[in-house]
């Protein structure tokens, strides 16, 4: 009886997985944006006749995005509480479409620059309100094997790009494009809004109508009274910027945040992700840039699909501590092999091992995607109270931003200062310093509904009463 049980259920979880994946469709695009680089760097960066752009130049166009997320962020963290999480996340289009409409068009530098920078405006409506979608809509049981399909479809996204922008023109790939955002807007809008955001505003008919429909029973009765429990009791929270600071559960989900946004950034993923047929031309190996990058990003779709239905076995914590310190054994592998090639060509001969570089991005992305790749992401639609959700993840959008400026910014001036072993060398060292902070600011949220999280969060009385 409890399998038949067992079985019904996950028979009605259907609806609650096609919300997830058409709410997932703008993180399908917003990764072909934010991957446009890593196709589109060397081609207009070799086309003196249509563009006439320079390597630096073009590296600008890694830190425009994120740029755009800072400063937008907060605009969509008050948009996701005042008219809620699906029609901001709807909103993600209006960016999406300009951007690739301008790249379509572009000749000038600037133009590049303005359409990379307003793409960033979509990166902060989805990090901003996605996860929280997600999160408030779903069950703890398809939380946990489908909340990390934004991360898939984003690197679905990337892969796609990448083969299309390698046998397309710029102009041809962004019509492409195109395509993606209108449909998902044209689907998405059939979705219902979360139960959470409905009660948060009083309306719980409309809380009810919600569950009923994701649920796909009737009777929703007990859930409905249990989470307007739960939620009554986090607003009761003033939610003001002090609350996100002094109170002991927002505070250390705050602190849990941005550790895993600069670890994940510092790993090293945003600059390999948009130099990734830069890195594999450079390697020099017998497989060409593009199929190399396709390999790449190929991987790190598939191996994140199949690691979102392991992490509940393993532990949200263990799994990103493991993946951590193996992440840095890989890199620090590769900065060696590029330290060789640079300057002891002569002593040693690694022409005969010029599989390392693209053996070793594989590698990096199997232990990236059990843990880096997966944890922060469906962490933040989890780790916030619902009084403060909006502030904290306009927060973690801001953390994100600023660190993805940063490492992409970072590789340029390291691989043209030092060489392409330095910033392979710099991530590797940041990744070992980053599993040994694991271990303090990565609770363990596995198989916990909203409100236990925040329970494991406030940790003992007597811890919150000193605090």
């Amino acid at each position: 009886m409890k399998m038949s049980r067992g079985t019904k259920q996950q028979e009605k979880d259907w609806f609650q997985i096609l919300a997830i994946f058409l709410a997932c469709i703008s993180s399908f695009t917003d990764g072909m944006i934010f991957s446009w680089p890593s196709p589109a760097i060397p081609k207009i960066v070799a086309d003196k006749t249509n563009y006439d752009i320079s390597l630096d130049e073009a590296s600008f166009f890694t830190v425009l995005p994120p740029m755009g997320a800072i400063l937008s962020s907060f605009l969509f963290a008050k948009l996701n509480d005042t008219i809620g999480r699906k029609f901001t996340l709807l909103l993600i289009t209006i960016p999406q479409i300009v951007a690739l409409s301008l790249i379509a068009s572009a000749k000038s530098v600037y133009v590049f620059y303005l359409a990379r920078f307003i793409g960033g405006l979509g990166d902060a409506c989805l990090f901003g309100c996605l996860p929280v979608y997600v999160g408030e809509i779903s069950t703890p049981r398809v939380r946990g094997s489908w909340g990390n399909f934004m991360t898939f479809l984003m690197y679905v996204g990337q892969v796609s790009i990448n083969i299309i922008g390698s046998y397309s023109s710029i102009a041809m790939t962004a019509y492409i494009c195109l395509i993606f955002p209108i449909f998902f807007f044209c689907t998405f809008i059939f979705m219902p809004e979360t139960p959470y955001f409905y009660l948060m505003k009083g309306r719980v008919e409309d809380a009810r109508v919600s569950l009923q429909r994701l649920r796909r029973v009737e009777n929703v009765e007990d859930e409905l009274t249990k989470l307007k429990i739960d939620i009554d009791r986090q607003m009761s929270e003033s939610g003001t910027w002090r609350d996100v600071f002094a109170i002991r559960s927002n505070r250390r989900a705050l602190f849990a945040g941005i550790f895993l946004r600069a670890s994940q950034q510092l790993g090293g993923i945003s600059s390999f992700t948009v130099y990734t047929q830069y890195i594999f031309l450079k390697s020099g190996g017998d497989v060409s840039a593009s199929t190399s990058a396709i390999i790449f990003m190929g991987l790190c779709a598939v191996l994140n699909m199949f690691a979102a239905f392991t992490l509940d076995r393993i532990g949200r914590r263990r799994s990103y501590f493991l993946s951590l310190l193996l992440c840095g054994s890989v890199l620090l592998c590769e900065a060696v092999y590029f330290l060789l090639e640079q300057f002891y060509s002569d002593l040693v001969d690694v022409r005969a091992v010029n599989w390392i570089p693209l053996v070793g991005m594989i590698l990096y992305v199997v232990f990236y995607s059990f843990g880096l790749g997966i944890v922060p992401t469906l962490m933040l639609g989890e780790l916030f109270s619902a009084s403060i959700k909006g502030k904290g993840l306009f927060l973690m959008n801001i953390v994100l931003g600023l660190f993805v400026s940063v490492a992409t910014k970072l590789f340029h001036l390291l691989d043209t200062s030092f060489g392409l072993f330095s910033p392979f060398l710099f991530f590797a060292v940041s990744c070992f310093v980053s599993t040994v902070l694991s271990v303090r600011f990565v609770p363990e949220t596995k198989g916990k509904t909203l409100e236990e999280i925040q329970q494991l969060l406030k940790g003992t009385k007597e811890e919150e009463q000193q605090c």
